[in-house]
């Protein structure tokens, strides 16, 4: 696991954070999108796509800068 002290840690949320204002970005991108009648469906699905990468992408960071869990 890569060291999440110091900078690289605050790298990895200032990351995160840009991530998450993407993520709400693209949820209204998708919202006008679909307010209009009718709309691209192949746009739609790779806007969704793009967006599902934006989770997973949250995801991985988060539980970098999470603790490991000794079971």
């Amino acid at each position: 696991m890569a060291n999440t002290t110091g900078s690289s840690r605050k790298e990895l949320i200032e990351e995160l954070e840009r991530l998450k204002q993407e993520h709400r970005d693209m949820d209204d991108v998708i919202a006008r999108l679909q307010e209009h009648a009718p709309f691209d469906q192949l746009q739609l699905v790779r806007l969704k796509k793009k967006k599902l990468n934006l989770k997973d992408s949250m995801n991985r960071i988060e539980s970098q800068l999470l603790p490991d869990i000794i079971a």
